[in-house]
């Protein structure tokens, strides 16, 4: 077969491809959902069980939708129809690559108005509002964030601008020089709390906690958790991988790839937890406090420890880099469809395709305030639109994304892309690809839909 070239450019290297990637792969869920997860499920059991899941699960999914994305060289949508042309099947797989890029496009309304509060409170430690701190005032001051909708917009504004701006600029001169700066700065900013939790914080307990398995803890729904998680976290299924693995340049091993991706993926969330539960312990806060983690129990603790006017502005600053590397993940597969399906500019693509975005996020932030009593399905706007990203598309996305790479492309192309030959390593991936990741996300589909509760599985 002839090999196709990217119409947007190629990553300079294996390391930018990695950076990026890793970039678009950590992200609020390595840093704000990850710990509070491993809080609420008993810390050390959960987080062994979430590592197998990594490797069995979100791997082999990672290194079938970079395979697919190298193999199309194009769009999410127009990779996945001419793949599925190839290899004789229908042209209609190109559906799953619409399905990702919507997935990708809803998360990204939710997910900046979400890190306009990380912004948010980056400019709150800056001005000392952490300082003598009380749980009252942490709650007034959350809570007001959110009732004011037009503070709300203004960050939501300011972060969606910032991703635009970036992915407006293109493959080298924005994506790839953004991420060889962000990348570095945000393993600067890990170290830099790494070492205060060791020093000043209690850092044995936290470590005992995080990594010391109590397997008494882990019951089946924290195991269902954790497969989710290892799935989510990896950015899989919403097309952000595939439109980066199309500028994957030839004879850079897949497999390599997608092990250092997931390394850096896992050690990032890792220290994060390894972070947060010193500090948390250390001022004597709940572990299992869920989502409030980061928003309203870090800021107490900020509040009232040595060095935590210095100290805050570094965490929240380090939560802003993440999100904002996993944004522009999220946005470059809807810009490069754009480019590619309407003959758009980049920049053009990224403005309109961003202002849509940026539109749409007006929905969640008024599901905190104005519209916070319209309710249906059970939820707010903002819970029906994260539900049906996060529970329903992504999943169905990751799935059939390993049945295309491990059913419908045959061993010749799969072995071809992947350049490993037909041996072990090879007959790992394909094992994983076809039964064991499929079987796994459909669980985790069943299980985040509510489903296996009906069926009286769980």
């Amino acid at each position: 077969m002839a090999k196709r070239t990217s119409l947007h450019g190629m990553w300079s290297s294996r390391f930018a491809f990695i950076l990026a990637v890793a970039g678009s792969a950590v992200g609020l869920g390595n840093i704000w959902k990850f710990p509070y997860m491993a809080g609420q499920n008993g810390g050390g059991a959960f987080v062994l069980f979430y590592l197998a899941c990594v490797v069995a699960i979100g791997l082999p999914i990672m290194i079938s939708e970079i395979m697919i994305g190298r193999r199309g060289r194009r769009n999410p949508i127009a990779t996945m129809r001419i793949v599925g042309e190839e290899e004789g099947s229908r042209p209609s797989w190109g559906l799953v690559g619409v399905m990702g890029i919507f997935a990708g496009f809803l998360i990204l309304s939710f997910y900046s108005v979400i890190a306009g509060w990380a912004l948010a409170y980056f400019v709150f430690s800056l001005g000392g509002k952490f300082n003598a701190a009380t749980p009252e005032s942490i709650g007034s001051l959350f809570g007001g964030l959110l009732g004011n909708w037009k503070a709300m917009a203004v960050w939501h504004t300011i972060f969606m601008a910032l991703t635009i701006a970036i992915v407006a600029r293109g493959v080298e001169r924005g994506l790839e020089r953004f991420v060889r700066v962000a990348m570095p700065g945000l393993l600067l900013l890990l170290i830099i709390l790494l070492v205060y939790a060791i020093v000043a914080a209690d850092f044995a307990r936290g470590w005992v906690f995080l990594l010391q398995p109590n397997f008494a803890a882990l019951t089946r729904q924290a195991m269902l958790e954790a497969m989710g998680q290892a799935f989510f976290t990896l950015s899989v299924g919403m097309g952000a991988i595939m439109a980066y693995g199309a500028y994957l340049p030839e004879g850079t091993s897949i497999l390599r790839t997608s092990i250092w991706v997931v390394v850096a993926d896992t050690s990032i969330a890792l220290l994060a937890g390894l972070i947060i539960f010193p500090i948390v312990f250390a001022n004597g806060l709940d572990p299992a406090s869920g989502p409030g983690l980061i928003f309203e129990t870090l800021p107490l603790a900020f509040g009232g420890m040595p060095g935590g006017t210095m100290l805050a502005p570094i965490f929240f600053g380090l939560l802003v880099f993440a999100a904002w590397t996993s944004a522009i993940g999220l946005l470059e597969p809807a810009v490069a469809w754009s480019v590619e399906s309407h003959g758009r500019s980049r920049r053009s693509a990224a403005m309109v395709i961003g202002l849509i975005i940026w539109g749409l996020g007006f929905l969640t932030i008024f599901s905190f305030n104005l519209m916070s009593d319209f309710r249906f399905l059970g939820g707010t706007i903002f819970d029906n639109i994260d539900h049906l990203a996060s529970n329903v598309l992504l999943p169905l996305g990751g799935l059939f994304i390993t049945i295309f790479a491990g059913w419908v492309m045959c061993k010749n192309s799969s072995s071809e892309e992947l350049d490993i030959g037909t041996g072990p390593a090879y007959g790992i991936w394909r094992f994983l690809a076809r039964w064991l990741a499929p079987a796994a996300v459909l669980v985790v589909f069943l299980h985040a839909t509510g489903l296996l509760d009906r069926l009286g599985l769980i």
